[in-house]
C-alpha cells in the first residue's frame, strides 16, 4: 500500500527516534563491495548489453521503451551477472569484506505511471539475500533509482537533463516503495539496512533541500514501521556533516571520487592518494556513523561509456557534454582498461592509492564500501580484476 500521506512529526525528524539499530554494534568497521550493474543497469559497467543498438539505447529506461525484447534481455543478464559463486569469491577474499551493497530501481517494487521499466528485478534480490546469508555477508539495499530520476545520471534508471523526482506525487510514491521493500526484505537476517535514495542532486531537485528532507522523514518512517534495521541516507553532495541533526540514529553515506573533473584526472598516482588524505576534513565531523559506500580503483575517466554512453574522456580529451562541456588530452586511455597491460608504475601506483583510501576511511569513518564488484571491461574499477592480479593491497 502507498503511503502517499505518511507524515512525520517534525520532532521525530530533527533527532533521534527510539529504535535500536540491531544488525552491528557501532564499533564495527564495514568493509564492502556494490554489486553495481546488476539490478539497474549501467553501460559502462555491461556495454555488451548496449553496444548492440547502435547508441539509441543509453540507461535502462531507452533500452525497455525500443526494445520488444527487454524483459527477455534483462532476464538473462539478472540470471547469469550475480551467482552465488560471486558471494562466495567476495566473502572469501581475505580482505575482511562484511557487506555487500545492491542497488536496485523503485520499478522493481512498483511501476510509476507509464513508465516502460520491465519489472522482475525483485525476486533476484530476494535471492541476493539468501546467497548473502549462507556466504555470512550482510546486505545495504540502496534504492538506486526514483520515479522522475533524481540526478539525471544513467545510474538512476534514465539519462536525463529533467530530473523531476520530488515533483508531484513522486515522494509519496517513493516513501510506498521503501515501505513495500521494509515490510518484504526489512528483516531479513542477511540485511542491514535500506537506503532511501541514492546520489540525490539536493540542489537542484524540485524543492531542494526542504522537499528532499521531507521525504527521507517519510521513507525513514516507512522503514521504521516494520523493522529496526539501519537506516541509510545519501549525503546527496552536501558535506555529510550538513545533515547533522537530522535523523540522527541514521547512517551518511557519502560517495569520494576522483575521476570525475578535468584536475581530478590530472593528477599524478602520489597525489591521488595524497588526496584520500586530504579530503577527508571534506566530510569530517557527521554526528553519526559514516560509511563511504562509493570510492574506486580508478584514477582516469577512461572506463567507456563511465560519463554516459557516447560522452567519452577527459583523461584522453574526448569528453563532449551538448553543453558545451569539454576536456582536453591529459594522456591516453589506451590501456587504461586492460589490466595485463598495465606496467609495474600503473600496479604500484593504483595499489598505494587503494591503500591511502582504506587507510583515510578507517580513520575518518566507520567504513567503505569499493564500487564495484565486476565489470565487463574496466580494470580500474573492477575488485576481482584487481584482487586476481594482485594490485588489491
Amino acid at each position: 500500500m502507498l503511503l502517499r500521506n505518511l507524515l512525520v512529526p517534525i520532532a521525530a525528524v530533527g533527532t533521534a527516534l527510539a529504535f535500536p539499530v540491531l544488525h552491528k554494534r557501532q564499533s564495527d568497521t564495514t568493509r564492502g563491495v556494490n554489486l553495481g550493474g546488476w539490478l539497474v543497469l549501467e553501460p559502462w559497467i555491461t556495454p555488451s548489453i548496449f553496444q548492440r543498438y547502435g547508441g539509441s539505447v543509453v540507461d535502462e529506461y531507452t533500452l525497455c521503451q525500443q526494445d520488444k525484447n527487454a524483459a527477455g534481455v534483462l532476464q538473462a543478464h539478472w540470471s547469469s551477472w550475480v551467482t552465488l559463486g560471486d558471494f562466495q569469491k567476495i566473502a572469501s577474499s581475505g580482505k575482511g569484506i562484511n557487506l555487500v551493497r545492491i542497488p536496485i530501481g523503485y520499478w522493481a517494487f512498483q511501476k510509476y505511471g507509464n513508465d516502460p521499466y520491465v519489472q522482475g528485478a525483485k525476486d533476484y534480490l530476494s535471492q541476493a539475500l539468501e546467497w548473502a546469508q549462507q556466504t555470512g555477508l550482510q546486505v545495504w539495499i540502496d534504492l538506486h533509482g526514483a520515479p522522475l530520476s533524481q540526478n539525471g545520471f544513467d545510474n538512476s534508471g534514465q539519462r536525463t537533463n529533467s530530473f523531476q523526482f520530488l515533483a508531484g506525487d513522486t515522494a509519496g510514491f517513493m516513501a510506498g516503495v521503501i515501505d513495500q521493500a521494509a515490510a518484504e526484505f526489512g528483516n531479513h537476517p542477511a540485511v542491514a539496512g535500506i537506503e532511501l535514495v541514492n546520489e540525490p542532486q539536493t540542489g537542484s531537485l524540485p524543492g531542494g533541500r526542504s522537499a528532499l528532507s521531507n521525504y527521507l522523514g517519510q521513507a525513514y518512517a516507512a522503514v521504521r514501521k516494520h523493522s529496526g534495521k539501519s537506516v541509510v541516507i545519501q549525503d546527496g553532495f552536501q558535506a555529510p556533516s550538513s545533515w547533522n541533526g537530522f535523523l540522527t540514529d541514521s547512517i551518511i553515506d557519502h560517495h569520494e571520487y576522483q575521476v570525475f573533473t578535468n584536475a581530478d584526472v590530472r593528477l599524478s598516482y602520489a597525489d591521488h592518494a595524497s588526496q584520500a588524505y586530504a579530503r577527508a576534513a571534506n566530510w569530517g565531523g557527521s554526528d553519526r556513523r559514516l560509511i563511504i559506500g562509493e570510492w574506486t580503483a580508478a584514477m582516469t575517466d577512461c572506463a567507456p561509456a563511465l560519463n554516459g554512453y557516447g560522452i567519452g574522456a577527459r583523461y584522453d580529451g574526448t569528453y563532449s557534454k551538448p553543453n558545451g562541456e569539454t576536456s582536453s588530452y591529459f594522456g591516453s586511455c589506451a590501456i587504461k582498461n586492460f589490466i595485463d597491460e598495465w606496467d609495474n608504475d600503473l600496479k604500484t601506483g593504483t595499489r598505494n592509492y587503494i591503500q591511502a583510501q582504506i587507510d583515510s576511511f578507517e580513520k575518518n569513518a566507520q567504513g567503505w564500501i569499493f564500487w564495484n564488484f565486476k565489470t565487463e571491461a574496466s580494470a580500474e574499477w573492477d575488485f576481482f580484476r584487481l584482487l586476481d592480479n594482485g594490485v588489491w593491497p
